[in-house]
């Protein structure tokens, strides 16, 4: 059966939400998402709250949108693209999670699905203050929301078991890679040698780094400083 595309079938408030999420779920797992943690925790974060109104009825499409500020909230495939990379090899939950770039909340809902606390700093005040309206009525309490410059990471909540950037950069800012525990892994966009954003995962070991290049993406730059 198809299901509606109007924004009344998503705002929450007429047809249930949660059908066509399933449907997006469904989608995300004929792409080649295989991590039940992860699938679950698309099907349960309603992405139609964390987009502006005008757009809602695209909220589960597989498309990026415009959420201000010249920022946008990524794919559902790649929100669950690199948040099941960072879930590999983990036997359960993972532990605390460091997220560059809060954006409208929405990543660090689905994260808080799947790890025990995530702390997720933005660098843009007015972001900042629209994710936190967002995620309030979530009640996400392992959620923890910093207004700073994401280049530093956030030393505070160190060591990480995880770390994900929403921004890429010319290379991966060492601060990220010293606030990352042994075992821990860093998913992030970052600027190949010939020039190109792929998305790299980088494995910190007892020995050192190991890192591996995946997939073309398009991410907004890594910027430093606040605004």
């Amino acid at each position: 059966m198809l299901l509606p595309r109007t924004a009344s079938a998503v705002s929450g408030l007429g047809l249930d939400s949660g059908a066509v999420r399933a449907r997006m779920v469904r989608k995300l797992a004929e792409q080649g998402v295989k991590d039940t943690r992860v699938l679950d925790a698309m099907g349960q974060v309603e992405r139609h709250r964390f987009v502006e109104s005008g757009l809602v009825n695209q909220a589960y499409e597989d498309t990026s949108l415009p959420i201000g500020l010249g920022q946008t909230i990524s794919k559902p495939n790649v929100v669950a693209r690199m948040i099941e990379l960072l879930c590999q090899d983990a036997p359960g939950k993972l532990g605390r999670i460091l997220e560059i770039g809060t954006g409208c909340g929405y990543q660090a809902a689905v994260l808080s699905h799947v790890a025990t606390e995530v702390y997720s700093i933005e660098r843009l005040r007015g972001l900042h203050e629209k994710a936190r309206t967002n995620l309030r009525p979530f009640r996400l309490h392992n959620v923890h929301l910093i207004f700073g410059d994401g280049m530093l990471g956030y030393p505070k909540g160190a060591p990480y078991a995880g770390i994900i950037s929403a921004a890429g950069g010319d290379a991966v800012p060492d601060t990220w890679l010293e606030q990352l525990a042994v075992g821990g892994r860093l998913i992030a966009p970052t600027i190949t040698p010939a020039g190109h954003q792929a998305l790299v995962v980088i494995l910190k070991t007892a020995q050192g780094f190991e890192r591996q290049v995946l997939e073309a993406v398009h991410f907004v730059p890594l910027k430093s400083g606040v605004a």
